[in-house]
């Protein structure tokens, strides 16, 4: 489902300047945003760092939070921003931290659970953002923690007493939904446009009643609302018609919980969003769901619809958008026009022209299995983009079952057996159904990374599986429960599915094939047995810099690799203390560039660390 603008997409042709060029400004020697840009490209024109010295990668300082849990376990999905020499980060338990970027010195500490139980757990989050007034007068931090947002003084960490109750805003308030029993949650960064604050979130996944994901703009000094989309629309909105009458009034989720991309010159926000509530039943829910699975292109202003583009219709797979819409320059038949890159859980990238939403290559919408639950009303068919190729597979057959060990593939061929399963988009069913890719996808909230000079977008993707398995509910305000929600894996604990497990991927935008593919990360207990290197899945994303490298951690052996843009090789690996379950940054202070990522583990049965480690090449 899309409604474009009716510009023509594409603008005049346009040189790419060189990365020196690009350092002649100060700001991008830094990281300034969540994204690396406002856009997301998460690209560095920084290129001290490059193929010849990055084997001489050495840690150059940490920086350790003091606050990682072993139950409640906690992790560190934080990138950090690097703004005016001084970074700023969330730590295990999201307090809001600024260092010095050259040497991770601390200089303060917000903790915004203070006063708190400190067995709660508070959950994840993944960076702050970087607002200053248009005549440089107030600089702020802005940090997010449940339904707070909060407002700090950069240089100082204390509250903006003007800003909102006492430097927080309550998400919970003005969302235009009644909130009794449900609760907005925001993991993610907000967006600062001019004197605006964009701020996503929503509630959960059902099937109880959840939260709306209304996207909304608050006033970057006193915190009043200014403006609000309508994610469920209601009544003469847009979209309204893909629902049933006044579900608005009952749905929930529809959220964007993984961040939010802005066009600064165009005055653009764009969203990705998630699936309506409940995620895996929607006998409520009949029609397509605007804007649920969308890409949104916002008036940054205004929050007026520009135009959307539909990845999955009336999903009941949790198939949500995870990562940012990255916005990128890129390059087709000698014409350089702007983009909008969205990865899906599903493993694909559609690629849409930026002014209007219009696909770059076409996609096909092709028919689905109908589902079998009774009052379920699938619709009929889903988009497939022709290009790229999926990054992940895509569905999950008797071919695909594990063949690490004999005892892996008898374990899994029983539940595979027992279960219902086969291409993608395969119904979820009272008898159990296997979602391939998973509900971490294929790629996750790390996104993708662009390189503009080489017209190529770097990702990383998993191989993991869920098994999902809906109940009748009688007694209770919804139709079905979910008793079943689980990773499927074999008895040791790997990925059910044949390996490999992870990927890195190029892929080349002039011809929307892949570059390049390698096999991502290892288990080394399994090498030590013989099984050929089998890739792992990852939480993190990959970063490209203008030194023709990308960086990535985010897999289970802990390592955090430098891979050639050109080739894929890994040039440079490193183990860390904990899992790197992050996307890094990098960034140049005191004449050097700085390559950050937290190593906060935490994930699976892994151990949880506290760890922020720079990296450097001496000289």
């Amino acid at each position: 489902m899309k409604s474009a603008a009716a510009a023509q997409a594409g603008a005049a042709a346009w040189a790419l300047p060189g990365p020196r060029r690009w350092l002649a400004d100060g700001p991008h020697r830094e990281w300034r945003h969540y994204g690396g840009d406002a856009g997301a490209s998460r690209f560095s024109p920084l290129d001290r760092i490059d193929r010849s010295n990055v084997a001489g990668l050495k840690p150059a300082w940490t920086h350790r939070t003091g606050d990682a849990m072993q139950r409640p376990q906690t992790t560190i999905e934080c990138t950090p921003i690097v703004v005016d020499g001084v970074m700023y980060v969330t730590t295990a338990r999201a307090k809001a931290q600024a260092l010095k970027a050259a040497t991770g010195e601390l200089l303060w500490t917000f903790d915004p659970a203070a006063g708190e139980r400190a067995s709660r757990s508070a959950g994840v989050n993944r960076g702050v953002c970087y607002w200053q007034s248009e005549d440089g007068s107030e600089k702020r931090i802005f940090s997010t923690f449940r339904n707070r947002l909060h407002s700090l003084d950069a240089a100082t960490g204390k509250p903006d007493a003007g800003f909102g109750t006492g430097g927080a805003v309550d998400l919970n308030q003005d969302i235009d939904h009644d909130m009794t029993g449900v609760s907005v949650k925001c993991t993610s960064p907000v967006v600062a446009y001019k004197d605006l604050l964009i701020v996503g979130g929503g509630g959960g996944e059902g099937p109880y009643p959840q939260a709306p994901g209304h996207i909304r703009a608050y006033d970057a000094l006193s915190g009043k609302r200014r403006w609000i989309f309508h994610t469920t629309p209601r009544p003469g909105q847009f979209g309204y018609e893909t629902w049933p009458p006044n579900a608005y009034k009952y749905v929930g989720g529809t959220n964007n919980w993984a961040g939010m991309s802005l066009d600064v010159e165009r005055g653009l926000v764009f969203a990705g969003t998630g699936s309506p509530a409940f995620d895996f039943y929607g006998g409520d829910r009949i029609g397509a769901n605007l804007f649920g699975n969308c890409v949104l292109a916002l008036n940054a202003a205004t929050g007026e619809r520009i135009w959307h583009y539909q990845t999955v219709h009336h999903d009941v797979w949790d198939y949500d958008l995870p990562a940012q819409p990255a916005l990128i320059r890129m390059t087709r038949n000698g014409r350089a026009f702007d983009a909008v890159a969205q990865c899906t859980k599903q493993g694909f990238l559609f690629f849409l022209h930026r002014e209007t939403g219009e696909p770059v290559w076409p996609v096909e919408e092709r028919p689905i299995p109908m589902s079998s639950v009774g009052g379920e009303h699938l619709w009929p068919t889903q988009p497939f983009p022709t290009k790229p190729p999926p990054v992940s597979r895509q569905g999950f057959h008797e071919r695909d079952i594990t063949d690490i060990s004999p005892e892996a593939h008898a374990a899994v061929a029983a539940v595979w057996d027992a279960t219902d399963s086969g291409d993608l988009f395969t119904p979820p069913s009272t008898r159990g159904t296997l979602v391939h890719p998973g509900f971490r996808g294929g790629p996750l909230w790390g996104g993708c990374c662009c390189n503009p000079h080489k017209n190529r977008v770097f990702v990383s993707s998993d191989e993991t599986t869920n098994r999902i398995q809906l109940a009748a509910a009688p007694g209770e305000k919804f139709d079905y429960a979910l008793p079943d929600r689980s990773e499927f894996q074999d008895r040791e604990g790997y990925p059910a599915i044949k390996p490999p497990w992870g990927y890195v991927t190029a892929i080349d935008l002039e011809s929307g094939e892949f570059a390049w593919r390698v096999v991502n990360g290892e288990f080394p207990e399994l090498t030590a047995r013989g099984v050929p290197k089998t890739g792992s899945p990852s939480h993190g994303g990959t970063i490209a810099t203008a030194g023709g490298l990308v960086f990535m951690a985010g897999t289970f052996d802990k390592k955090f690799r430098a891979f050639d843009q050109d080739t894929g090789e890994v040039l440079w690996a490193t183990e860390l203390n904990a899992g790197g379950f992050a996307t890094p940054c990098t960034y140049e202070a005191d004449g050097r560039q700085f390559v950050v990522i937290a190593a906060g583990g935490g994930k699976g049965n892994t151990q949880s660390g506290d760890e922020f480690v720079a990296f450097s090449v001496e000289g």
